[in-house]
């Protein structure tokens, strides 16, 4: 009886305990919410109807069933601060709020979390000092804080943590002083990422201690002196990142020796000197080897025995040694990317081996050396080129015609050689090129009509050379954006009335050639040029209207021609900035608007018929009919009138300059809005966009996300209907967002990026910061509409919704896909979208495909291009779960392997129509997974019932089609960036499998 009474005593007394620490978790996690903002209603089942161990992002123990052990919140969009409650969650393993908008400090009581193993605080905006308290978290082996606003130093309790493997506190700009010596004291880590704050100082000696470091990077501070020695002793790193600092020195001669995994060594952007180790040829592991932007001298190591490496950059190295030293690159069957331009020492001729580098060769850059010669025509052997650089050397003789042959060639410049003869007409098969750069060299004969058929070209540059003949209208390619430069030639003729064909183009440039006859009117349709240049040419006639509709204009030079006439009053309204009509036979009256008022933006000498305008322009008074003339008038006012008149002008002019100076003195000046080069650019205000879109009125809503609203609008002339994507700057990243999509928007044009057309930084009739982007309006909304659509239409939604057909679905993989190369090898920089999701994908009336929303893209540096599954140049990871590849984590590396991944997701979500955040995903699968399971025997079972066959294709066909598109999904969407598709040959297997498809 004794022993059941204590038995039941026991008993009571554990489920008090129980119920008692239970509450204590519930309280605790209550207490959080209340410090929290959360716009997207993460938390709506954080109440006490239900159990917390069922809320959304809480996980309960197995042993412990009804205490906390891990909080995982990540990418909810959630704000506010951290309650210092969370000291009270004793039982907590692991807390993870990457990718969210939290502020405020981090409370010290997480110092009580004795059993926290996991702290994920990446991407957020934590501020203050990091906690010296987290030192008592002595179980914890993950600490994530990068890409925060922390500041003062790194504390030195960190070094308690004699478990923690993997320390991140990068992308912190405001943490400075140097890194301490007691990090070597956590002998446990496998991977520092210190890279983007303002650390200073030498880098420790201590680091040497940590004997299972496999990834060191300290990129992107400003660390001085030189690497310590003992650091390449350590047999354990892999991964050596110590970019854009001020560290200067030689590297050791036997690092190819001492690191023997090294696989990643990314020196650029410092002060080092002497030789490049010849030991690197021993580096059996090593796959990218970054050298540029520092001061080497000497030979180039011969590469003979690296079969992994993929990457080789050692532009503006200062290396001197003959260009045939890239012969002993022909075993590194991988090799990629081939960046050696800016060395003004490098000599020789391109040897002929070239035609036996690696066929997955898809950038070379040889520019600004002293290479002379031709180029050997084995290069057409090179079939994976998408991008190369040959310009500025002393390269000569005729183009060879195997260059015609590079079919995924996107970007070809040649220019500033002294190559002659022909431009081949085979360029003309060259239909993905983008970027054709030929100017400042010997070409002569015609400029051949097939370069018409280069379908995707976005800029043709071929000024500097001897062509003539007349401009071959299949060369006015409607695509053309950026810029089409024909100068300094000697080209004859008018130019063709299709040139109004040209509505896209930012730049013309026809000068100085021996082009006559009238300017075409038909100038006039194309609306986005923002600089006209025809001076040095024999055109005659009058200045045509038609150049006043194009309000994109900027600079008009017209300069040495034979036009006569009057100028245009209209030409007033033009928002130019510079206009050169010197030295033809113009005459009349000048006007006196617009650009005319300045006088150091107009250049009219020459012209010795012209009067009026501005004082300061010196021109003699137009002559005009007594009658009306206002001195006439002014002779029949009475004395007293002639008196009263200029006061009375006079005071009001005076009470005029004095409101506007109080309305002036009331409101902050809007900052300017960034330029867009070779973009159209519609001034926009605040008014024009609250106007177009009817006070931003709800019924204009046509989407939202994390950082703001898009609203359809409609300007002023009553045709142009534009996207105004509005940004809500309370959201943290909001204008980092903006930034970010200005840059990355800077200068790019292609037919698969939704265009931009405005960029509003100014503020608000309540005097608030506002900041918009104006786009074209795509009329047929996002993909993401047309995949889930769920029939139900809401009035003024479109009553075309239907559902998408194999055929349409592959077109639009395309589209999406060409976008991607572009971004990824058809400019200078290397630009990776980072969020690409059916969202963000927009339809056009014609049903093509454009790839919008660049909030989260990153430039990265054409010397440091990321083709690797890692990136030097950006840290702190944002995207949309379920389409981040798994390898952005911990280190926070970007690439264009990234953005394949996505799309991989992005292919499968199309044919599947299953998002990847379905809720059948649990655990280990996901949507590849899923896929992949089914691949290939059961593929049709998992497939998007609702796509229609078309009636040219019986089932068999169907059905291989599909396959064979759900493979490239797969195969982009692998967990290692490394075995992922190259974007090219995407681009390439679509177009057969369209091919095939329409056979």
């Amino acid at each position: 009886m004794i022993i059941t009474l204590s038995f039941l005593i026991f008993s009571c007394s554990s489920l008090i305990t129980a119920w008692s620490t239970n509450q204590t978790d519930l309280h605790s996690l209550l207490a959080m919410k209340q410090a929290i903002v959360d716009p997207y209603g993460a938390l709506n089942s954080w109440n006490e109807s239900t159990p917390f161990c069922g809320w959304n992002g809480i996980q309960c123990g197995r042993m412990h069933p009804d205490r906390v052990v891990a909080i995982k919140l990540y990418s909810r969009g959630l704000m506010g601060s951290l309650s210092p409650h969370i000291g009270n969650l004793s039982f907590l393993r692991i807390i993870n709020l990457n990718n969210n908008s939290f502020r405020g400090r981090i409370p010290e009581e997480i110092g009580l979390l004795r059993r926290l193993m996991y702290i994920e605080f990446s991407n957020n905006s934590f501020l203050g000092t990091i906690p010296k308290n987290i030192s008592q978290c002595r179980n914890l082996v993950y600490l994530n804080l990068i890409d925060n606003n922390f500041s003062g130093t790194i504390p030195p309790e960190l070094q308690l943590l004699k478990k923690l493997r993997d320390l991140g506190i990068g992308k912190n700009k405001l943490l400075s002083g140097p890194i301490p010596q007691s990090i070597g004291n956590l002998t446990s880590l496998t991977q520092l990422a210190l890279r983007s704050c303002s650390l200073s100082g030498e880098i420790p000696e201590s680091l040497a201690q940590l004997r299972s470091l496999g990834i060191l990077d300290l990129g992107d501070n400003n660390l001085s002196g030189t690497i310590p020695r003992s650091l390449f002793n350590m047999s354990t790193i892999y991964s050596l990142k110590v970019y854009s600092n001020s560290l200067q020195g030689s590297i050791p001669y036997d690092i190819g020796l001492t690191l023997p995994n090294l696989r990643e060594l990314v020196l650029a952007q410092n002060q080092f000197s002497g030789g490049v180790p010849i030991s690197l040829s021993n580096a059996s592991s090593l796959e990218r080897l970054v050298l540029s932007i520092n001061n080497f001298t000497g030979r180039m190591p011969r590469f003979d025995e690296l079969s992994r490496l993929r990457s080789l950059y050692a532009a503006t190295t200062f290396i001197n040694d003959d260009i045939g030293f890239i012969s002993s690159l022909t075993n590194c069957t991988k090799l990629q990317d081939l960046d050696l331009g800016e060395n003004p020492f490098i000599s020789g001729t391109i040897p002929d081996t070239i035609a036996n580098m690696s066929k997955y060769l898809g950038a070379l850059g040889i520019y600004s050396t002293q290479v002379v010669g031709k180029i050997p025509s084995g290069i057409g052997n090179l079939v994976g080129l998408s991008l190369v650089q040959l310009y500025n050397n002393k390269l000569e003789g005729p183009i060879p015609l195997s260059m015609g042959t590079l079919s995924n060639l996107y970007v070809l410049d040649l220019g500033d050689n002294g190559f002659t003869g022909d431009i081949p007409t085979n360029f003309g098969n060259l239909s993905l090129l983008t970027n054709l750069y030929l100017q400042g060299n010997n070409f002569s004969g015609h400029i051949p009509k097939s370069i018409g058929n280069c379908s995707n070209l976005l800029e043709l540059y071929l000024s500097r050379n001897n062509l003539i003949g007349s401009i071959p209208q299949e060369i006015l390619i409607p695509v053309l954006s950026i810029s089409l430069d024909l100068s300094y030639n000697a080209l004859m003729g008018s130019i063709p009335i299709e040139v109004g064909s040209l509505k896209n183009l930012a730049i013309l440039d026809l000068s100085n050639n021996r082009l006559s006859g009238l300017i075409p009117n038909s100038l006039r349709t194309c609306i986005s040029l923002e600089q006209l240049d025809l001076e040095g040419n024999l055109f005659e006639g009058q200045l045509p209207e038609g150049l006043s509709s194009l309000m994109g204009l900027t600079n008009l030079d017209l300069s040495r021609n034979n036009l006569s006439g009057t100028i245009p009053s209209s030409f007033g309204m033009l928002r130019l900035q510079q206009l050169n009509l010197s030295f033809n036979r113009l005459q009349g009256q000048v006007p006196t608007t617009g650009v005319f008022k300045n006088k150091t933006a107009i250049s009219l000498q020459g012209n010795k018929q012209l009067c009026g305008g501005i004082l300061e322009l010196n021109l003699p008074p137009c002559p005009s009919s007594s009658s009306s003339s206002p001195i006439s008038s002014r002779k029949n006012l009475s004395t007293p009138l002639k008196i009263v008149i200029p006061i009375a002008g006079v005071a009001a002019i005076l009470c005029l300059v004095v409101f506007l100076y109080k309305i002036r003195a009331s409101k902050k000046s809007p900052s300017s809005p960034p330029s867009f080069a070779g973009v159209t650019f519609l001034r926009l205000s605040y008014s024009d966009l609250l106007k177009a879109t009817g006070g931003f009125a709800e019924a204009n809503l046509v989407g939202f996300g994390r950082f703001g609203h898009v609203y359809k609008g409609i300007l002023d002339d009553g045709v142009t209907v534009i996207a105004v994507k509005v940004l809500n700057l309370v959201t943290k990243g909001a204008s980092k967002s903006f930034s970010a999509e200005c840059n990355a928007l800077r200068g790019i044009r292609h037919r698969n990026l939704l265009k931009i057309l405005s960029v509003c930084e100014s503020i608000d009739f309540q005097e608030n910061d506002f900041k918009a982007l104006v786009y074209e309006f795509k009329a047929n909304g996002s993909l993401d509409k047309w995949l889930y659509y769920n029939g139900e239409r809401e009035e003024g939604s479109d009553a075309r919704l239907r559902n998408l057909d194999i055929t349409e679905r592959l077109n639009i993989a395309i589209d999406v896909a060409q976008a991607l190369e572009y971004l990824h090898c058809g400019t200078e920089s290397i630009i990776v979208h980072g969020d690409l999701k059916p969202s963000n994908i927009l339809l056009g009336e014609d049903m093509s495909a454009c790839v919008g929303d660049f909030g989260l893209s990153k430039i990265l540096s054409s010397v440091v291009p990321p083709h690797e599954s890692s990136s030097i140049s950006t840290i702190g990871i944002k995207g949309t779960i379920g389409y981040v590849p798994p390898e952005y984590g911990m280190i926070n590396s970007i690439s264009t392997k990234g953005d394949v991944y996505s799309y991989g997701i992005l292919v499968l979500e199309m044919f599947t129509n299953r998002r990847p955040t379905d809720d059948s995903f649990i655990d280990h699968v996901n949507l590849h997974n899923f896929v992949r399971a089914a691949f290939p025997n059961r593929v049709m079972e998992i497939v998007d019932p609702l796509i229609r066959i078309g009636p040219q294709q019986n089932d068999t066909e169907f059905e291989g089609c599909v396959c064979s598109i759900i493979s490239i999904g797969l195969r982009c969407s692998k967990e290692i960036s490394g075995e992922r598709m190259s974007i090219t040959n995407v681009v390439r297997e679509l177009h057969k499998i369209r091919n095939k498809l329409s056979s």
